[in-house]
């Protein structure tokens, strides 16, 4: 039987678009000091902000949480470590330092602290030659594990972020790098230090390092409580750099500055992209599983089952700036077929556009359509019982006949 329905072979349903879709104006969005910047929620992935975010720069000691991730990954935190002198003895003046001298011995968990703490570059290279031998070895595990993320403009040959022209970054790369450190609790640990106490090694009394990271501090005007996880960056050619993680109004975000002129514009330009996610954008559920899309009539089915919902097969929810949602969907329902039709039988699909980023759910029957009986076939049933009857009927006469 030909596959017939009250549509054509392709049909396109478009219901209509309710609520604006339009970019954000740029009178909404905020004003970022930082060269480059970028916001990207992380479950999503999703892009908030964006400021030259792909432009190549230098990324300071936020190159820091890389070695981090890389330390925590493949190393034991309990491991003791002692100094090599090549680690500690060509480091630049200027550069900061927590004074490591040649045969200390440190557990990995006390490097990693003043590595995140104290952004000590003495720390990230004796990590390094731990791992590795060498810093030249432990930037190629670098940049192995960039590729492995799928972070393609990128090149680090330091630990540290020391000055090198070869040695670079773009805010969304550094931010697709802190996204997948925060899915670590160790990381996210030594991330939200704000001081740490070394005991006294075999060669140094105890210490005590601070986080200058005002956004740590209550008592500054730049605290931010929904701070999870952060690291600053500085060197004269990178400028003043940060890398943070929030989680502020159930938005989880990463906000990325590179080359800001002014080391507080970074902290101010932070606090204001953070609160801009959390207050601009929401996850909303657009599609409920079992909403009647729109309804069709099945030739041929029966007259109680010939009107047929169309229904969402799975409920959709999306991240999206408030007032943006489109409830309207576009509507596509290839090649209708006739009765029969099961429930839960995939007829199409439901395509949503929000913020300029298309979603589809599949769209399926809520219900069985039985295949309506023609009043021939019935003729046809009967005709076809009186022949079997009569059949019947003259083969057992025939019998009695014979018996007699």
């Amino acid at each position: 039987m030909k596959k017939i329905g009250i549509f054509l072979c392709t049909v396109l349903i478009v219901l209509g678009i309710s609520g604006a879709c339009s970019k954000v104006s740029a009178a909404n969005l905020p004003s970022v000091s930082s060269d480059a910047a970028v916001l990207i929620e992380t479950t999503t992935s999703k892009v908030l902000y964006d400021k030259n975010a792909n432009a190549k720069m230098e990324p300071a000691s936020i190159t820091k949480i890389m070695t981090a991730i890389l330390t925590i990954e493949n190393s034991n935190l309990n491991d003791m470590v002692t100094v090599p002198l090549e680690a500690v003895s060509h480091i630049p003046e200027g550069y900061s330092i927590a004074e490591l001298l040649p045969n200390e011995q440190l557990t990995v968990d006390q490097l990693l602290q003043l590595l995140m703490v104290y952004s000590a570059n003495d720390a990230a290279n004796v990590l390094a030659f731990h791992m590795d031998g060498s810093i030249e070895q432990f930037a190629n595990r670098m940049n192995a594990k960039m590729q492995e993320l799928g972070i393609q403009n990128s090149h680090f040959t330091n630990p540290s972020g020391m000055h090198d022209e070869n040695h670079y970054s773009t805010a969304y790369d550094i931010a697709l790098l802190m996204q997948y450190c925060i899915k670590n609790p160790t990381f996210k640990k030594y991330a939200s230090l704000k001081s740490c106490k070394i005991a006294a090694t075999n060669l140094s009394s105890e210490r005590t390092f601070t986080n200058t990271n005002p956004m740590l501090n209550p008592e500054s005007s730049y605290y931010y409580e929904p701070l999870v996880a952060t690291k600053t960056g500085f060197t004269t050619p990178a400028q003043y750099c940060l890398a943070s993680y929030a989680i502020d109004n159930d938005i989880s975000m990463v906000c990325v500055l590179l080359h800001s002129a002014i080391s507080k514009n970074r902290f101010s330009d932070t606090k204001q992209l953070f609160s801009y996610g959390a207050e601009q954008f929401s996850f909303q559920e657009i599609a409920k599983k079992g909403d009647v899309v729109t309804q069709i009539t099945v030739q041929n089915a029966t007259p109680d089952t010939q009107f047929l919902d169309i229904v969402v097969n799975e409920s959709l929810r999306v991240l999206a700036k408030n007032g943006s949602v489109q409830v309207a969907p576009q509507i596509t329902l290839p090649d209708i077929p006739a009765a029969p039709i099961a429930q839960g039988t995939v007829l199409g699909t439901a395509t949503y556009v929000i913020d300029d980023t298309s979603y589809s759910v599949q769209l399926v029957a809520s219900h069985d359509v039985l295949l309506k009986t023609s009043n021939i076939y019935y003729l046809l049933i009967i005709g076809l019982v009186i022949i079997v009857s009569a059949l019947v009927l003259i083969c057992t006469l025939g019998r009695k006949k014979e018996k007699n």
